[in-house]
């Protein structure tokens, strides 16, 4: 058993229980998935970068990305409908508390002049968003074999309904947030 669902059920949910008065352990909010996702821009010039960002976003996560299309025409992106511009990977169960563990306290750590992540990334349903800005930061990204530097974005979907709930347990999570 992975040491992050552990201290979920042994720490997180009690702690979270008795903050929220929830009259049952299943009413305890808990993470569902993490999308991550990866646009590429430069795709709809040179495909073969939407497949080095398919195979680096696979390496990252441990799960084979799939190719995203466009859903509408944009002319003034020179994008038409259907064309591949991104790549993304959605994470659950053992992957996700995996990736999860990861993220908090190897890559994070590992981000330049790192203070904590911003605290108003939520969406209003308990969801939070983080946008990263290179993938070195992930011990999986040899710097030799990436000739572009490209960003991403981690959705984490938790079952919480409210932001104050989330961010209560993906701080109980080890989450480092930013002081304000």
């Amino acid at each position: 058993m992975e040491r992050l669902s552990q201290k979920y059920r042994k720490e997180v949910t009690p702690a979270l229980q008795s903050r929220f008065k929830y009259a049952s352990v299943m009413a305890v909010p808990r993470l569902e998935k993490i999308v991550i996702n990866m646009g590429v821009g430069e795709a709809r010039e040179n495909i073969k970068v939407l497949d080095a960002a398919a195979d680096e976003l696979s390496m990252i996560s441990g799960q084979r990305a799939l190719l995203r299309r466009a859903k509408k025409a944009i002319a003034n992106f020179k994008i038409r409908q259907g064309m591949p511009i991104g790549c993304m990977v959605t994470l659950r169960g053992r992957r996700m508390y995996e990736f999860f563990d990861r993220l908090v306290s190897v890559a994070l750590p590992r981000v330049r002049d790192f203070r904590g992540v911003p605290p108003r990334a939520f969406d209003g349903r308990g969801n939070y968003t983080l946008g990263v800005q290179d993938a070195f930061i992930f011990p999986e990204v040899t710097y030799g074999k990436i000739e572009k530097v490209k960003g991403m974005n981690i959705s984490i979907v938790t079952t919480a309904r409210t932001d104050e709930e989330s961010r209560a347990l993906l701080e109980l999570m080890g989450m480092p947030f930013r002081k304000t």
